[in-house]
């Protein structure tokens, strides 16, 4: 793997996106966001991810508008907002959603954000996980850009790979943030992308090709399948129902053309925090106070013969010890390669590896 320091990676995804016309506050928060998923080992979400949506369905389409403020639209609750982005760049409004529900779960216990009208946000575990290391429950879903999974029993994509991301501060009992972070789909479309680029294959009945048949060649496929047959899709349609209240439209159009002036084709957010202490009972056994019964439960639940069980986000915090041990984010050499294509487009030095 190759070293590259985060400074250097974020200047140049920042540049990658002020030269599309973003601004600079919005292309430091997508650089930070992409940097974070390289640092807890996320390499299906990484900066070539990131510019390659917005090749295909940002800036460049209309997508995504650069620049874009977003608007608070009133309501009658006071630990909910709802935001209307105006499709303004995805990181930047999930960063500073996740901040604003956090003011609004120290107010009141919980709080929620929905927005509309929005752009890719990447990589949900980056925000939950950030969350959960600040002392909060975080959970976030979306839809996603493309209707590119296949509903259970079905044929045509009418699904998004719709993630679901939670996090849970569990640093001092475990050292790091519990976090579970999955794609309703087999994998995701970025894994796909991630081994064309590696020229590895998918994991069986992960994908279907053009003609609906079970592929592992990424070049091949098509389509998604959810994970888990029944359950993988009715974990999709929460996210699909979800945005459909918050302002959502048709998802087999979602990322493509409208079928009509008065349909939409962005996706919809949804962001919760909710503090610890709205959810304590304060009455735990043993004389544990809420930090020390979350300790004895995980305890509990890997105990005998269990011991080498793995907890969601442990693989991402191991990760990111791994990138800390060597000073900056890891790359491999296509990745690395792909950097230096950006570079080069840019008009930058090469990025020489640590």
């Amino acid at each position: 793997m190759n070293i590259v320091s985060t400074e250097e990676h974020n200047s140049l995804v920042q540049a990658a996106y002020e030269a599309r016309g973003f601004k600079a506050d919005e292309s430091m928060d997508a650089a930070e966001m992409c940097a974070a998923a390289t640092w807890h080992g996320n390499r299906t979400h990484n900066a070539l991810k990131a510019l390659h949506l917005d090749d295909l369905f940002g800036s460049k389409s209309g997508g995504c508008i650069p620049g874009a403020e977003i608007e608070v639209i009133a309501n009658r609750f006071s630990a909910a907002e709802v935001w209307n982005s105006h499709k303004k760049l995805g990181q930047s409004v999930a960063k500073r959603a996740f901040n604003r529900a956090i003011e609004l779960a120290e107010k009141h216990g919980i709080g929620i954000v929905s927005v509309d009208n929005c752009f890719h946000y990447l990589w949900g575990g980056g925000y939950v996980i950030d969350a959960a290391k600040r002392g909060y429950i975080a959970y976030t879903n979306c839809t996603s850009t493309l209707a590119e999974v296949v509903p259970f029993g079905g044929k045509t994509p009418t699904l998004g790979t719709n993630p679901h991301s939670w996090g849970f501060p569990t640093t001092e009992a475990l050292g790091y943030p519990i976090c579970i972070d999955w794609a309703t789909s087999t994998v995701a479309m970025g894994r796909v992308q991630q081994l064309l680029r590696e020229g590895k294959e998918l994991p069986p009945f992960a994908a279907v090709d053009a003609d609906g048949k079970p592929t592992t060649d990424p070049s091949e496929v098509s389509a998604l399948l959810p994970f888990g047959a029944h359950k993988g899709y009715g974990l999709s349609l929460i996210n699909e129902i979800t945005a459909a209240f918050i302002g959502g439209s048709l998802p087999a159009h979602r990322g493509r053309i409208s079928p009509s002036d008065d349909e939409k084709n962005s996706t919809a957010f949804f962001f919760q925090i909710i503090h610890p202490d709205a959810v304590s009972s304060g009455c735990f056994a043993s004389g544990r106070d809420q930090k020390s019964n979350i300790k004895a439960v995980l305890a509990d639940i890997l105990g005998e013969g269990n011991e080498n069980c793995l907890l969601p986000g442990q693989l991402e915090a191991e990760a990111a010890k791994k990138s800390e041990a060597a000073g900056g984010l890891l790359f491999s050499d296509a990745e690395l390669a792909e950097l230096n294509k950006m570079a080069t487009s840019l008009g930058r030095q090469e990025i020489n590896a640590l």
